[in-house]
């Protein structure tokens, strides 16, 4: 596959997917996604980013929870 930006080559490679939900940081790991080799633009399936929603609604439960420190400029 080519990306639709700059038409460089994806590479398949695993992700972290970091969002911000009702002021909690969510860290979904292991995110299957294409990545261009040239900018780094990222392309997810239409089932990861199922999956992605039903984990954002609580629909999963976490794995493990981490402590994040939070800094401020």
């Amino acid at each position: 596959m080519k990306n639709n930006h700059c038409n460089e080559r994806l590479v398949e490679q695993k992700v972290y997917y970091t969002l911000e939900v009702e002021g909690q940081l969510i860290v979904i790991e292991n995110v299957p996604t294409g990545v261009c080799t040239e900018c780094g633009t990222r392309y997810y399936s239409a089932n990861v980013l199922k999956t992605i929603e039903e984990t954002v609604s609580g629909r999963r439960k976490a794995t493990r929870e981490v402590r994040v420190p939070v800094y401020s400029l």
